[in-house]
């Protein structure tokens, strides 16, 4: 009995067990199917808010410039609520938009920019506004000013001659928010002869001197005109800026220009940001802002024994460590007695500003990179390529070597001079200089253009302008203009009286700074052992 009651027990435990791990499967096979259940729920379109779509609202979809235009109207874009993404679909455009911008207008584009709404100007803090000269083209004109947009810039002062003076640039630009087109007209000009600059010192050394020396001056000019505009509408910071010029807002919180400024000291009236230059790998580059992606480093942001030790091979035979110039651009905070200090900085009548220099922030300068660039200096610049005369319509060196070149090389010689000063096709050179820290990869303006280009804002921007166009009878750009000189010429009226008090109480003005090259390896030894 003693055995067989065991035995009971021992079933009886079995039985147990076996009924234990039936439920623990049980249990495990329910539990992810009560999770899948929960996870379906919750993302069902019908069911909870998603917090996303509250943040980026449907009707906050457009850029600036986009209204009336198919990508800035609801029946043309189908968007899913509480996405990141918009997919839309744009009506054709006109074939000359597709020309000048590459892009047909009926194609699908990923908008990666959805719900950034750049018109509530009244929360933007601080506000930025880029002036700068220019003669460029929509092709990169667009992508340079949206690409700013986009890293917090609310308002452009731009003034434009040549290309970028022609009525079908000056619609589309004078159709986007926040910005203002000024005309080289000779009212403007009798208005810029009558400028305090001329009556000054600092700037003197460049005045009557042809090509870059003129363009210095005309920078300069504008800049101060620039400068009574920004304080009428309110601007915190003004930056003068090229138009084959980005600004590579590293170091901050966030990739934002806004950001970076909002971090600066009160004290701080200036903020120089070094600039680093283009290194193309390729002689047929056509759109730099989406092609080149290697540069190379300040001086500012390379620990010296690395300058030194690959000084040579940075520079690859030419007169120095950069092709162009080297001291960077700056930010100044507008306030009274602001004045421009030639194009790469600013400087103030009552003080000497309080500036800081950005570790990490940088001018990404896109110099040289189309070969075009060769010949487009030489047509413009009426000097002789002699060696001698090219000093008077060029500060920099290789300017000099180039204008030269191009005047006298054949196609052939130039393709080759080209080839061998200005692109870098030594892969190992390349290799071991980005290894060094004297080349660097930047990526993040060619996605951003990128994106932008594949959502189709630049197209939109030209159908919008093209649209509304339509809708006046009037001459555009006409009205605009002469209501803008008046305005600002009545301010600068205004300051003469204070400036010229000013003048009397400062014996010796610093020079304006002209664009430099970097310090070369003879300067810097000597610097080193003085």
């Amino acid at each position: 009995m003693a055995g067989y009651r065991g035995a009971s027990s021992a079933s009886g435990g079995g039985a147990g067990a076996a009924a234990f791990a039936t439920r623990v499967l049980l249990l495990l096979t329910l539990l992810p199917l009560a999770l899948a259940a929960f996870a379906f729920v919750l993302q069902w379109r019908g069911g909870m808010r998603d917090p996303a779509g509250a943040a980026w609202p449907a009707d906050t979809q457009s850029f600036p410039g986009m209204e009336n235009s198919p990508l800035g109207s609801s029946s043309s874009s189908a968007v899913v609520r509480g996405s990141y993404f918009a997919v839309s679909k744009s009506s054709s455009a006109a074939a000359d938009c597709a020309e000048i911008l590459g892009r047909s207008a009926s194609s699908h584009g990923i908008s990666l920019y959805r719900g950034w709404n750049f018109d509530s100007e009244s929360s933007i803090t601080p506000k930025i506004c880029i002036t700068g000269s220019t003669s460029a083209g929509l092709h990169q004109i667009l992508p340079w000013l949206y690409y700013h947009k986009v890293i917090g810039v609310s308002h452009f002062i731009l003034f434009v001659e040549g290309e970028a003076a022609k009525p079908a640039v000056t619609s589309v630009l004078e159709s986007i928010r926040g910005v203002k087109i000024i005309y080289r007209t000779k009212e403007l000009k009798e208005k810029q002869d009558k400028s305090r600059i001329w009556n000054e010192t600092w700037l003197a050394g460049f005045f009557y001197k042809p090509c870059n020396y003129e363009l210095f001056v005309k920078q300069s000019l504008n800049m101060e005109m620039a400068i009574i505009m920004a304080r009428d509408a309110g601007m915190d910071w003004i930056i003068h800026l090229d138009t084959d010029e980005l600004i590579h807002p590293a170091g901050a919180r966030e990739y934002s220009l806004r950001r970076l400024l909002l971090d600066v000291p009160d004290n701080v009236d200036m903020v120089i940001f070094p600039n680093y230059e283009s290194s193309i790998e390729r002689d047929d580059i056509k759109d730099p802002f989406t092609e080149v992606s290697m540069f190379k480093k300040n001086y500012d942001h390379l620990p010296k024994d690395t300058y030194f030790g690959l000084y040579k091979e940075a520079t690859r035979g030419n007169p120095n460590y950069f092709l162009t110039y080297g001291n960077g651009k700056s930010a100044a905070r507008v306030q009274e007695h602001l004045r421009p200090n030639g194009a790469h900085r600013w400087h103030n009548y009552m003080k000497t500003p309080n500036e800081i220099k950005l570790e990490e922030a940088a001018i990404l300068h896109y110099t040289y990179t189309k070969f075009s660039d060769l010949t487009s200096r030489r047509d413009r610049c009426g000097c002789k390529p002699t060696k001698e005369d090219v000093k008077r319509c060029f500060i920099l060196e290789f300017d000099r070597l180039a204008f030269i070149i191009a005047s006298t090389a054949t196609e052939e010689e130039m393709r080759n001079w080209y080839k061998e000063h200005v692109v870098w096709t030594d892969k190992d050179t390349n290799l071991k200089l980005l290894r060094k820290g004297v080349l660097t990869r930047i990526y993040a303006p060619m996605a951003i253009i990128r994106g932008l280009k594949e959502s189709g804002v630049f197209t939109s921007a030209v159908t919008s302008a093209k649209a509304q166009s339509e809708t006046k009878s009037s001459n555009m750009g006409l009205g605009e203009e002469e209501s803008i000189v008046p305005n600002v010429t009545a301010g600068h009226e205004k300051l003469q009286a204070t400036v010229r008090k000013i003048l009397e109480m400062v014996d010796a003005q610093e020079e304006a700074m002209p664009p430099m090259s970097p310090p070369g390896f003879v300067e810097l030894t000597e610097s080193a052992l003085s």
